[in-house]
């Protein structure tokens, strides 16, 4: 059986903040590109795989992980797997890198 096309669904959009459902294929892979704004990746099913061309990393379902504006990136499955993306920010507007509170 065929791999299901790349998946993406707008969920929510409140001007300045964005949600989109992701589902990935196993094989499946979003080429190398840049956002404007800042990113955040919540993956629900599976473990998305990412590269900023210079680091390699997986986040399993559960976890997080965050794109800063401009920055280059890629991400694929190696199965079938999930994701919420949260674009924060507007277009046009100066956006800035995500910033972490410490516990």
């Amino acid at each position: 059986m065929a791999p299901k096309p790349l998946g993406y669904e707008a969920i929510g959009d409140a001007g300045s903040l964005r949600v989109v459902g992701l589902r990935l294929a196993a094989g499946q892979r979003v080429q190398e590109h840049r956002n404007a704004i800042p990113v955040a990746v919540i993956v629900t099913e599976g473990a998305l795989h990412f590269s900023d061309g210079a680091h390699q990393g997986a986040v399993e379902a559960g976890g997080l992980f965050l794109i800063n504006p401009g920055e280059r990136h890629t991400f694929w499955a190696e199965e079938e797997t999930s994701a919420y993306m949260v674009f924060g920010g507007l277009p046009g507007v100066r956006a800035r890198p995500w910033s972490l509170k410490e516990k």
